[in-house]
């Protein structure tokens, strides 16, 4: 668990260097579009092969080796800085390289839990996980940035390099029982297999993705639409979300969840409460206690999310179809970012914030109706802890 800690602070440390590398090197948005595009277009393309890469060998190769090229790329980037070298299409490259071993490590990660921990334990290791990545999201940034004013971009790479270099030694001792094989040039299509004989699985990805969209839409109109309740109004609410999201992954195993995917419906649902509140408009404060809310469901379904998704899929295309999961995932919420302030400009604030709300809500409780849904687990995930 200390090495994925280490791998989710340093997979968050790098758009935030990169950004600030460009920034004070060339200062060209243009650059800084390219460099960031070829971290995120990688990464997506290559997800479900990634996914099949996990599922025919040790995921904990796959981490490993996934661990160490995002080491040496985030090394070559802090040489190459250190030295007084910084060509955009050197950082392009790297970026890409960076985003290309993610999409191998990220589909490799619950197979690597689903094979070392077992029971209600499963479920307390992805609240841990789960509490260390939000945490590096909301820490990172200003890491980063002390890092990359304070000692210089070069060895703020560096260091991330070192985080990458870390998380590889943890998985030296970690033997996981080797999967059967996906056979030949059907192995995406298995795993696509996999995911239409589960349709609980299809309709809850489907809902995230509208929920990506949407949390999107509501960080970019966010910060817009609460300056008029003070100007540090939205660092509350971020702060706000940051306390509810951390109690959300806290509360997740000390929980008697009996319908796991009911209680993940549920909390991605919640969504709508900071989107309407932004609509309607409500001041910052209430926008924030919307958020807490909101970011709350999503810490409860993350962890119930990762753990009743290893149990019910077969060890052997849990690589494949989790890729699928990611690849929704990464996908959208890039879109709602970019088209926040588009549709916002053409049909005002308030009609895609409530269209949003809705969305939301519908997508992801529509999984309700899915028989498999409403089917008691047994046992429990985990009984309440006193």
């Amino acid at each position: 668990m200390i090495g994925r800690a280490l791998s989710a602070l340093a997979t968050a440390l790098i758009p935030t260097t990169l950004t600030l590398v460009v920034l004070m090197g060339s200062g060209d948005a243009a650059d800084l579009g390219i460099v960031l595009a070829c971290e995120l277009v990688p990464m997506l393309v290559l997800l479900p092969f990634g996914g099949v890469v996990a599922d025919r060998f040790p995921p904990e190769r796959v981490v490993l080796f996934a661990d160490l090229t995002r080491c040496a790329a985030q090394a070559a980037i802090g040489v190459e800085l250190l030295l007084g070298v910084e060509r955009i299409a050197d950082l392009a490259v790297l970026a890409a390289v960076t985003g290309a071993a993610a999409a191998f490590g990220t589909p490799a990660v619950p197979r690597l839990v689903a094979a070392t921990v077992e029971g209600a334990a499963r479920l307390r290791a992805n609240a841990r996980i789960g509490l260390a990545t939000s945490l590096s999201a909301v820490g990172a940034p200003a890491i980063a940035g002390a890092l990359v004013l304070g000692v210089g971009p070069g060895w703020a790479s560096l260091f991330t390099a070192v985080l990458f270099a870390a998380s590889a030694f943890t998985l030296g001792g970690v033997r996981t029982a080797r999967a059967a094989a996906p056979t030949g040039a059907h192995s995406l299509l298995s795993g696509w297999r996999e995911i239409r004989q589960r349709p609980w699985f299809l309709v809850s990805v489907m809902g995230h993705g509208v929920w990506h969209f949407c949390a999107g839409l509501f960080l970019t109109l966010g910060p817009l639409l609460t300056v008029r309740s003070g100007e540090a109004m939205w660092v509350i609410i971020v702060q706000c979300g940051t306390v509810g999201m951390l109690a959300g992954v806290f509360a997740a195993p000390r929980l008697p969840i009996r319908r796991p995917l009911a209680g993940c419906a549920v909390g991605a649902s919640l969504y709508a409460a900071p989107l309407a509140a932004l609509a309607v408009p409500l001041n910052g404060w209430a926008v924030a206690a919307a958020y807490a809310v909101a970011m709350f469901g999503l810490g409860l379904l993350v962890p119930l999310w990762e753990t009743v998704v290893a149990d019910r899929i077969p060890v052997e295309a849990l690589g494949r179809v989790r890729s699928f999961d990611s690849l929704i995932s990464f996908a959208t919420r890039p879109l709602g970012l970019a088209v926040a302030a588009p549709l916002a400009g053409w049909a005002g604030t308030a009609p895609p914030l409530w269209i949003a709300a809705v969305a939301v809500a519908a997508a992801s409780l529509s999984v309700l109706g899915v028989r498999e849904v409403r089917t008691p687990a047994a046992p429990p995930l985990a009984a309440p802890r006193r």
